[in-house]
């Protein structure tokens, strides 16, 4: 029989602090009383809470509003610029490098193309390295503002220090990247899934907010999904959930990426809907689909066809409130094809369940991926301020 966790009163107090910390952030400004009633500590505990988070500058001021016959009351809001969080959008042609304020505004950014073909683990840490120095010197931020990096990356990333990766698609089969990193920085570091980044991003930021049960997919390159269940990306045993594109929809149908044949990804994603249309492409992927999506092609056809049983099958399996569809494929399809996209996963779903479910575009844009990987950092910050602080000057 386990025994029951013992919480000494630090324990108490640093849940306390993050459970306040959390509403006051995602409130916006907000008042000590709305905070006690919000958050159900007592007006004591806020009261004491919010003066040492003052103190320490991690929260300020921000206006007055009246009361009911009172005073003012003084709302409170995170400081935008107690720190700052780098995210990271490692993918196959290119590393994105952003500087965020604690509101998630970005403050610099810089881009280093890849080669799809070549994607060596030296070079990937170096562009990342490098792009960490470019855009602290031109938001004019030092190192010891900085909370942390995030990065978003293909593939599976087992969980530990090291952020090991396994990436098929990119020839990697447990590759360290976290420390490969270490070695130019001693910023907190933390590596996820690109997916599950853009994912975390559109569900606190974007169009997923709200939503308890939701998946956010990203059509790209490759294919991936963020699921969603009771307001918590769900990973796994080995935190691999989510690679919906390596779902089945044709029994020994086209070569995957990833080895394997009739994957959803070797119909949807870039490549394989250029390959399908006989599009020699030269790498400019964009345009060659902007193209492809203006001459009315019936790959294009085709393609919302092979999406609606992929998203017939996360509305069976999973029943989700939302359906969230992101990345910068998934982006250019919808913003033309969204009522033929609804219309082919209704025709694969069962009725009940997808009567339940909405089917939205992503909010974020193409630096989704960056974003969430910020927020990987903003999450550490707000369950764990000071820990946060100290790990990063040190």
């Amino acid at each position: 029989m386990a025994r029951p966790e013992r919480r000494t009163v630090r324990d108490i107090r640093r849940g306390n602090r993050a459970v306040l910390l959390h509403t006051l952030y995602f409130s916006g400004p907000t008042s000590r009383n709305d905070l006690t009633a919000r958050t159900g500590l007592s007006a004591a505990t806020v009261s004491t809470m919010t003066a040492g988070l003052l103190a320490e500058n991690i929260v300020v001021e921000a206006g007055q509003v009246e009361s009911d016959g009172g005073r003012p009351r003084v709302l409170l809001r995170v400081n935008p610029e107690y720190g700052f969080a780098v995210g990271v959008d490692m993918a196959e042609t290119h590393v994105r490098v952003g500087l965020f304020d604690l509101e998630m505004t970005e403050r610099a950014k810089v881009d280093y193309v890849l080669r799809p073909a070549r994607h060596d683990p030296e070079l990937v840490a170096r562009h990342i390295l490098s792009g960490v120095e470019v855009v602290l010197s031109d938001a004019g931020v030092s190192p010891e503002q900085v909370l942390g990096i995030g990065v978003g990356v293909p593939g599976i990333v087992e969980p530990g220090p090291d952020g090991v990766i396994h990436a098929k698609t990119f020839g990697w089969d447990g590759v360290p990247l976290g420390a490969l990193l270490r070695r130019g920085t001693s910023l907190p570091l933390y590596v996820d899934n690109g997916a599950k980044t853009l994912g975390q991003a559109e569900l606190w930021f974007g169009s997923g907010r709200g939503a308890s049960e939701a998946v956010i997919v990203l059509l790209g390159v490759g294919v991936g999904a963020t699921i969603v269940a009771d307001g918590t990306t769900f990973r796994g045993v080995s935190s691999s959930a989510g690679e919906w594109g390596h779902t089945k929809i044709v029994a020994d149908g086209r070569p995957c990426r990833c080895g394997g044949r009739g994957c959803l990804e070797a119909y949807v994603g870039i490549e394989a809907i250029l390959d399908r249309a006989g599009v020699a492409s030269q790498g400019d992927w964009e345009e060659d689909l902007d193209r492809l999506l203006a001459s009315e092609s019936p790959v294009i056809q085709e393609t919302v066809s092979y999406l609606g049983v992929g998203l017939a099958n996360l509305v069976n399996l999973i029943n989700p409130e939302k359906i969230v569809i992101g990345g910068w494929v998934g982006a250019r399809l919808g913003e033309r094809l969204l009522p033929g996209i609804r219309r082919a996963t209704a025709a694969n779903s069962l009725a009940e369940p997808y009567a339940a479910t909405s089917i939205v575009l992503g909010r974020l844009g193409p630096d989704a991926v960056a974003l969430g990987a910020a927020t990987l950092v903003l999450e550490e910050f707000l369950n764990a301020p000071q820990v946060a602080r100290i790990t990063a000057a040190g």
